[in-house]
């Protein structure tokens, strides 16, 4: 083994031992260290896996939705809008479809209630989301009352429950037939809430959509693009009202790094002091300082982000799921697919790792450069 090696490895174990030495307080520091990565790493791999499963979700949309607005709002589109929409160049299917809400007064909850589009529940059956079995206290075969718009109790029966892998979007869905969405809401007939369009060529989409707009004035043509962006803005959004968490979290952080940068202790003073006296150079204490600026910073790094991870993708993000999911009542209980961003991560480890360090060899380049007997006085 060479002698810069074995230098090095000496600068290393000391730096260790000295670590050791200040135990109480180098814990306290990682301590607080280690829950600033935990916070910011967690809220990273949240808003990335939340908006990684919108666009998994989105991948079956179809290219465009077709609203009727009136006065600004969603309106009732006629069937007689689809028959037209069909007939434009590059346009292969239109699909009218019948979705809507229903808020229950009794457990205080809102529901969405949506017809498929393969007629798979039978008139007086559903199939209905996890979150809604868990908040009406049902199982498969069991009874679900609603109230229709006319006031009247309509008795639908349980046929299924959704699987809760798919509670991301089925959390609080009821999936019933035609006939019984009709004698909920007692829609005109031939109305529908709006039609999903497939476009032949995915390139054609915009022109199909500008020539719907064209000949309906009073649509509003949603291309699956804009549902994805709208998605990501919606979790960006979300990942904000985490912001007063993260100030505070960077503002924790940036205390005790100032606290590290303003000078060393009288006893880490006189520690470099008797280095130098015993021939130490002034590159071997900033290597030292250096080993234990890297040795807090990435244990705490390393240690943070791995509890990061177990915190949302095994816990799902137990601390601020509430803040961020966006349910309050019908909340989704599902495990979410890890999705781990390296571009944010290393931004991540420059921001906290780097500046700690730096923090640690300053200070110490400063007590350096005093005489040895100086800095055993200080």
């Amino acid at each position: 083994m060479n002698s810069p090696l074995n230098r090095h490895t000496n600068i290393l174990d000391f730096a260790l031992s000295s670590l050791l030495r200040r135990k109480s307080k180098n814990l306290s520091l990682l301590v607080v260290y280690t829950l600033i990565v935990f916070v910011i790493a967690s809220l990273i791999f949240f808003v990335q896996a939340l908006k990684h499963e919108a666009a998994q979700t989105l991948a079956e949309a179809p290219d465009l939705v077709v609203q009727r607005m009136i006065a600004g709002r969603h309106d009732l589109i006629p069937a007689t809008y689809g028959e037209q929409i069909s007939a434009i160049r590059g346009v292969r299917s239109v699909t009218p479809r019948l979705w809507g809400y229903y808020y229950d007064q009794v457990f205080g909850a809102n529901y969405t209630l949506l017809v498929p589009e393969n007629g798979v529940v039978e008139p007086g059956s559903i199939m209905i989301g996890a979150g809604v079995a868990r908040n009406q206290r049902i199982k498969i075969d069991d009874m679900l009352t609603l109230k229709t718009s006319r006031n009247a109790p309509l008795l639908l029966t349980v046929q299924g429950i959704y699987p809760s892998s798919s509670e991301l979007i089925s959390s609080d869905l009821i999936v019933l037939s035609a006939e019984d969405f009709q004698e909920m809401f007692h829609l005109p007939p031939g109305q529908f809430t709006d039609l999903a369009v497939t476009v032949a060529n995915p390139r054609e989409q915009v022109t199909v959509a500008t020539k719907i707009a064209e000949l309906f004035p009073d649509t509003r043509p949603i291309l699956k693009s804009e549902m994805l962006r709208t998605y990501d803005s919606l979790f960006e959004w979300r990942g904000g009202m985490m912001v007063v968490i993260l100030a505070v979290a960077v503002l924790s952080f940036i205390i005790f790094a100032w606290d590290k940068a303003t000078g060393l202790s009288a006893e880490e003073r006189k520690e470099i002091g008797i280095l130098k006296s015993i021939g130490w150079e002034t590159s071997d204490v900033l290597q030292l300082k250096f080993w234990e600026g890297i040795v807090i910073s990435l244990t705490a790094f390393l240690v943070g982000v791995v509890l990061a991870y177990g915190h949302v993708f095994f816990f799902s993000a137990a601390l601020f799921e509430h803040a961020l999911k966006g349910w309050s009542v019908i909340y989704p209980q599902f495990r979410l697919i890890p999705v781990v961003d390296a571009y944010q991560l290393t931004v991540l480890f420059f921001l906290t790792v780097l500046p700690y360090t730096a923090a640690t060899i300053i200070p110490a380049w400063l007590a350096a450069t005093v005489p040895p007997d100086a800095a055993m006085r200080s």
